[in-house]
């Protein structure tokens, strides 16, 4: 039981971040999720559809998952499970916070500024990387084939999103993002 409830604060903590993050800035005036609309190419808007369908596939697989689950991985997994989930949530919060005005969910048609301090020294996509921590964790912690399916897909189109937003930034930002890759890596580490 103490599995299910920690799993459950974590996933609490991780989306409490995303929506209390989106409701701020949406009485700043700011249109955060731009997820799968606007004038972008088609392969885009496709990609972006694709991701935010699993995602939620993954957070509906994982609650679930919690829940129905019977047959558990061994104890330490399960530890690690829950250390990972801290991390995810960790480097979510850290992103959206960093990020202040300029987080955006989806590639935004405006242009934001490119933020390179806080967590951004150390990953370029922490929110990201947030994300597939989370997915990890409840794998760690509930795992089920189902599950691991979906998170899989989750993570492979979170890091097509990935790759699409980095043509954007390269074409917003020119030199300056060039520069910063140099420097920090997609997901984690300085180079």
């Amino acid at each position: 039981m103490i599995y299910q409830i920690t799993a459950v604060l974590i996933l609490a903590a991780f989306y409490t971040f995303y929506f209390v993050k989106i409701i701020i800035q949406k009485q700043q005036s700011i249109k955060t999720n731009q997820m799968g609309i606007g004038n972008k190419p088609g392969k885009v808007l496709l990609i972006e559809r694709i991701m935010s369908c699993a995602t939620v596939l993954t957070a509906v697989f994982g609650v679930a998952s919690i829940f129905l689950v019977k047959q558990f991985p061994a104890k330490e997994v399960r530890i690690a499970g829950i250390v990972t989930g801290i991390t995810g949530v960790i480097f979510f919060a850290s992103a959206t916070i960093t990020m202040k005005t300029s987080w955006r969910v989806g590639i935004p048609e405006e242009k934001t500024s490119l933020i390179t301090d806080g967590i951004y020294k150390w990953s370029r996509n922490p929110a990201f990387v947030g994300f597939d921590l989370l997915y990890l964790s409840v794998c760690l912690m509930f795992f089920n084939i189902p599950l691991v399916c979906v998170s899989v897909w989750a993570a492979v189109m979170l890091h097509l999103q990935i790759l699409q937003e980095e043509t954007h930034m390269q074409n917003m930002f020119g030199d300056e993002y060039v520069l910063y890759k140099k420097h920090t890596l997609r997901y984690f580490g300085k180079k």
